[in-house]
């Protein structure tokens, strides 16, 4: 029995979400599977991806193939990594702590990747957001401005010297 990893979809029309599960090849796309894997949801920004990595690193193993969408969500979690690593430990080229010392590093750099990315997501959207304000201020002071009823004022009348000096010893 072929097996492969793949994406089952759910959600309604023009918001899809998938389940990552190993089913068999010949399996309709949202049938039967062996065992769901995780969840993937391209619909938020950074898409969210909830996975096994262990069961998916099973399953790798024991042969089941992932499609092209699979292969990047899996490589993406670090389910390739991990099952590489794995070949090393059997054939002696590292030691176990020494492979999940290096996944745990690569997991720690990622990370801090996929929170830059939605620090400049949030930083943009407050920049925005700014941006909009200051346009929506000026836009206001333009139209109180034209609003206003233009008042003329009379001249003023010259005020002579006198007046001035009397005012103040008052």
């Amino acid at each position: 029995m072929p097996v492969k990893i793949r994406l089952q979809r759910h959600g309604k029309k023009g918001k899809p979400f998938f389940w990552i599960v190993a089913a068999d090849s010949r399996a309709k796309r949202d049938g039967k599977y062996l065992e769901k894997l995780g969840a993937y949801n391209p619909n938020t920004n950074p898409a969210t991806i909830d996975l096994d990595v262990d069961g998916a690193v099973k399953w790798l193993e024991n042969g089941a193939q992932p499609t092209d969408t699979a292969r990047a969500i899996l490589s993406y979690k670090g389910a390739l990594l991990k099952k590489h690593l794995a070949g090393g430990v059997k054939k002696g080229a590292l030691t176990e702590e020494q492979a999940e010392a290096k996944f745990n590093a690569w997991l720690e750099e990622k990370a801090s990747k996929i929170q830059a990315k939605a620090d400049g997501l949030s930083k943009a959207s407050a920049d925005a957001k700014a941006k909009a304000l200051e346009a929506e201020k000026a836009v206001n002071t333009a139209r109180i401005a034209a609003a206003a009823p233009v008042v003329e004022e009379p001249a003023e009348e010259v005020v002579s010297e006198e007046t001035t000096a009397s005012n103040e010893e008052e």
